[in-house]
């Protein structure tokens, strides 16, 4: 059991005053954190906290259990930046990436990275399915928000607009949506996780509220490289990442979509994984913090 990453959550829960600002604020859902906290409390052995639908509230025992254990991840943190900095990043540096951000964002980057850090050497693993840190040997893993669990600590690194678009010739037959509404009339292109079959949501932000727009899929695949070839072959509407997309909007072959609408798409968030404080050493932090200036 990852008694740290329990108290760590509490801490925030606490800190935030509530648990769905605390899973915002690492990245992880609200029942996640509420697992995590129940966790805790078993381990523990008592209540740290009276939580109803409208209110939380500590203990006595949460409140005498919080000024003990409020300093310790500041401490960690103090404790890993003073090794690494007494330890020059070299070694084996393994990375997990879903496949698409590695294909277009991290291979790119690489052979600068070992110029700037000759003594790490990479092994990149780019697949989208999930991966067991420890099992696997991993020191980083990047992912998507959707990819999160309560297992890992996430920090974010970049978000990136995803793109409506299609093909110019599809557009010409079947007219150009104005609104997300219209999209149920369209041929829509759409991902499906690897890991778990679930479609990803087309979701906007309206009125400053998240809506997911209702869709007609047209063509399914697991693959964003084969979405992206049937939009551009005018299969229908994509929903890109922008390192996919734009390359493909500047040589024409597909145009953007919802450009001067209300509506906007919720982007793209990206966060480097480890699985525990202690593997934020000096290689892995100067492969996020590179990959963090570099995007």
């Amino acid at each position: 059991m990852d008694v740290l990453g329990l108290i760590s959550n509490f801490i925030r829960v606490v800190e935030h005053g509530s648990i769905a600002a605390a899973a915002r604020g690492k990245g992880m859902s609200p029942a996640a954190v509420s697992q995590s906290l129940s966790r805790l409390e078993t381990h523990l052995g008592v209540r740290l906290i009276s939580r109803t639908t409208r209110s939380m509230t500590l203990t006595e025992s949460g409140k005498r259990y919080f000024e003990r254990v409020r300093h310790i991840p500041h401490d960690i943190d103090l404790a890993s930046q003073a090794a690494a900095l007494e330890t020059k990043p070299q070694g084996p540096l393994c990375i997990a990436t879903t496949a698409a951000f590695g294909r277009y964002v991290i291979a790119p980057l690489m052979p600068a990275f070992k110029a700037s850090f000759p003594d790490i050497d990479v092994e990149l693993i780019s697949t989208d399915r999930n991966v067991d840190h420890r099992l696997e040997g991993i020191d980083v893993s990047i992912r998507i928000e959707a990819q999160l669990n309560d297992q890992l600590i996430a920090r974010k690194i970049a978000s990136l607009p995803f793109i409506f678009c299609a093909a110019p010739a599809y557009l010409a037959r079947a007219g150009i949506p104005q609104t997300p509404e219209e999209l149920s009339r369209h041929a829509c292109l759409v991902f499906r996780y690897p890991t778990d079959g679930r479609f990803l949501p087309w979701t906007f932000k309206i009125n400053g509220q998240p809506v997911n727009a209702k869709l007609n899929p047209q063509f399914i695949s697991d693959d964003i490289d084969i979405i992206a070839k049937i939009a551009e072959n005018g299969g229908g509407i994509a929903r890109l990442a922008s390192f996919i997309a734009q390359p493909l909007i500047d040589s024409g072959r597909l145009m953007p979509l919802f450009c001067d609408s209300d509506a906007e798409s919720l982007p793209m968030n990206i966060y480097a994984c480890v699985n525990e404080r202690s593997a934020l050493n000096s290689k892995v932090r100067a492969f996020i913090e590179f990959l963090e200036t570099g995007m």
